[in-house]
């Protein structure tokens, strides 16, 4: 994700270093209310020994995970007399850094931060999660979702700290005012409302475009977009293609046909996706045809813009304690279609109601590695990580990239009483975030041996499309040779094996 250098802010994380831990009362100095009693609470970690003893971690570059995982690791430090040693990663070299030391048999880090969709190709080279950490609190509470996330064939081994999924974000305030109300029909003819397809965002976005509708005197814009083509463009892209492409009528596959493994990526529903795509660059704000995450985070966030979609990480930043639009935001589904392709009949399903499709995208991830000689160390580092405190800590802010993954987290008064969110807005956050859960018609990222290929190949012909040098049939074709290419290389049978447990989670079964 988008790497931007912030300093800590002594208010989020209010460390003081170089004393030991005395009492409960100085747990405080770690940014937390209080310390929750557990297998790998503050007070659990602090009766470790680790002197004289090393951990090496790789994360994400700073903010997104590697500002968390820079955090906890000074904290475990102080805690248990470990030296911690933290190696920083742009998103585009992750993968390769820490798969190159895996086929050449090295050591290089025992804890590893990265995405849980790359589990197809790391599953082999990582330590499953010692039964003993099955009983901490927190493990207990993860959501079905993201066990299974976190798991390969019947062993977990990936260690959830993040839970993650697309939805659609957008100034409460603004939709809710009288006056842009009025405009808003009288151009439009259609009455201002949360868009519910996205060519009612588009038309929202659009009315909205280039002027001051925040009354600050600044212009501001329709909708931030991650359209950064090494900076995740490729799960905005999936986000509005589950609207005309994941029919639920259809099962079996929205990547591939289960059955055959064609590739379905160059098929109408995904041409339609990005013929939306290209033309929304019109209402992004100036420099938004090359936005990364971070970008989108602090547009939508910040109040540049009305509308955006993704990971929770911009709500989140609007709904800190000191930003201007706390309280004035709104969650959603994303947007659907009346028209979803089917590719059995060949033709497109017309709907009633528009047809959603919850985009539940790949998320932060970590994992000890098989290699590791201190994985005593390291999986105790990860339960202190994601123990109740410091998760209830890092829900709070948005660029850490921490989002709901158990449980508590899908329960209104955990943001209400805990987080002060007024009820009119936790209320539709928390029935957007577990409703996807129980959809029938979702969408999951491939999670399959080489995925990275195949990402990289759809993010090069979005990019192509979305810079007009090619239609998106052309691009989207170029694509679909790719993919079957790579399946070749892979082996078709292998990639079928691990697409079948994503259509069974897509499918809800």
């Amino acid at each position: 994700m988008k790497s931007v250098k912030l300093t800590l802010l002594a208010t989020t994380v209010a460390i003081a270093f170089g004393g030991t831990l005395a009492s409960a009362q100085d747990f405080k100095k770690y940014g937390i209310d209080k310390d929750v009693p557990g297998l790998c609470s503050y007070d659990s970690i602090s009766k470790k020994d680790y002197k004289g003893r090393t951990l090496s971690i790789i994360t994400h570059a700073v903010p997104v995970m590697g500002e968390p995982t820079d955090l906890h690791a000074k904290q475990f430090e102080e805690l248990t007399g470990a030296k911690v040693n933290v190696v920083h990663v742009p998103f585009g070299d992750l993968f390769q850094r820490i798969m190159i030391p895996f086929q050449t048999g090295q050591s290089a880090y025992d804890v590893l931060f990265y995405g849980s969709h790359w589990i197809g190709d790391f599953h082999n080279y990582l330590a499953p999660v010692p039964k003993a950490y099955f009983n901490a609190p927190g493990m207990k509470d993860v959501t079905l979702n993201y066990r299974g996330v976190a798991t390969w064939g019947n062993q977990m081994v990936q260690y959830p700290v993040d839970g993650d999924r697309h939805y659609l974000k957008y100034r409460k305030d603004i939709f809710d005012n009288a006056d842009y109300q009025k405009k808003f029909k009288e151009k439009t003819g259609h009455d201002l409302a949360v868009p519910k397809t996205w060519e009612e965002y588009d038309e929202v976005a659009n009315f909205f475009n280039g002027w001051d509708w925040a009354g600050d005197g600044k212009p501001h814009f329709g909708s931030a977009e991650v359209t950064k083509r090494d900076d995740l463009m490729f799960s905005a892209f999936i986000s509005r293609a589950a609207a005309y492409a994941k029919n639920p009528n259809v099962k079996g596959g929205f990547f591939f046909d289960l059955k055959t493994m064609e590739p379905l990526i160059n098929t109408p529903g995904f041409v339609k996706a990005l013929e939306m795509f290209v033309k929304a660059k019109k209402y992004f704000p100036p420099g938004g045809d090359s936005f990364g995450l971070g970008d989108e985070i602090f547009s939508f966030g910040g109040g540049q813009t009305l509308m955006s979609y993704s990971w929770d990480d911009a709500f989140i930043q609007a709904m800190e304690l000191k930003s201007k639009i706390r309280n004035k935001v709104g969650a959603a589904p994303l947007p659907g279609s009346y028209d979803v392709w089917n590719r059995n009949t060949k033709k497109w399903d017309k709907f009633k109601e528009p047809s959603t499709a919850p985009y539940i995208t790949w998320g932060w991830t970590s994992a000890v590695a098989k290699a590791s000689k201190n994985k005593d160390m390291a999986f105790d580092y990860l339960c202190f990580f994601s123990n109740e405190a410091n998760a209830l800590h890092d829900l709070q802010i948005g660029r850490f990239g921490v989002n709901p993954y158990r449980n508590a987290h899908f329960e209104v008064s955990f943001w209400t009483d805990k987080l002060g969110w007024d009820k009119s807005v936790a209320v539709p956050y928390v029935n957007t975030l577990s409703g996807m859960d129980k959809s029938k018609n979702r969408v999951f990222d491939l999670r399959v041996p080489g995925v990275n290929q195949f990402m990289t190949s759809m993010a090069a012909g979005v990019a192509e499309a979305m810079a007009g040098q090619k239609s998106p049939q052309d691009a989207l074709d170029g694509v679909a040779k790719e993919w079957k290419q790579i399946v070749a290389r892979i082996g078709k049978d292998k990639v079928r094996e691990a697409y079948a447990n994503v259509v069974a989670l897509e499918d809800n079964k």
